[in-house]
């Protein structure tokens, strides 16, 4: 049998139009020498990792409607996140009149802070250090805050901070 010269001609030219891009792309990409490793097979049962959710809650002023307000924000969403078994965290950060929610001599809800602390012990309370600072001037004498109520040099740069890092910003 005997193959005639159009036939091989166009034959070869059709293997070369399919091998001659297949072969550059395999070199191209590497992809000639690449072994592939299986993936080591996961668990069935194991779910992602949830994601922590952080919250900073901001207070400036010295209305007792707005700090129960935040408070009960402060009550209400890790409750919400323990039903669902996520991870959850707060900060207050008091600043300017908002300092007087955290201070033991002039807090009007100084009785259910308590009773956030004791629902929700992780939750961070802060007061602007300047903020603070101006008070006692004006004052003239030092300020007593509540039990477990850290300082922050500055309370505005502590909430930029916070953003910056991920956290989400609810205002009351």
């Amino acid at each position: 049998m005997r193959v005639s010269r159009r036939k091989l001609t166009v034959v070869t030219g059709l293997v070369l139009a399919f091998a001659v891009p297949f072969a550059a792309t395999m070199l191209l990409t590497g992809s000639v020498a690449a072994v592939s490793k299986p993936e080591p097979k996961k668990p069935e049962s194991s779910k992602p990792e949830p994601r922590m959710h952080r919250l900073v809650l901001p207070i400036n002023s010295d209305d007792p409607t707005t700090m129960r307000a935040l408070i009960s924000t402060a009550l209400n969403l890790p409750k919400y996140y323990r039903e669902r078994n996520e991870p959850f965290e707060i900060e207050v950060v008091a600043y300017n009149a908002g300092v007087h929610m955290l201070r033991a001599d002039t807090s009007p809800v100084k009785d259910l802070l308590r009773v956030v602390r004791g629902l929700t012990p992780d939750i961070r309370l802060v007061v602007c250090e300047a903020t603070k600072l101006g008070m006692e001037r004006a004052e003239g004498h030092p300020l007593v805050l509540l039990d477990h109520v850290d300082l922050v040099p500055n309370g505005p740069g502590r909430i930029i901070e916070l953003q910056e890092a991920g956290w989400s910003y609810i205002r009351s």
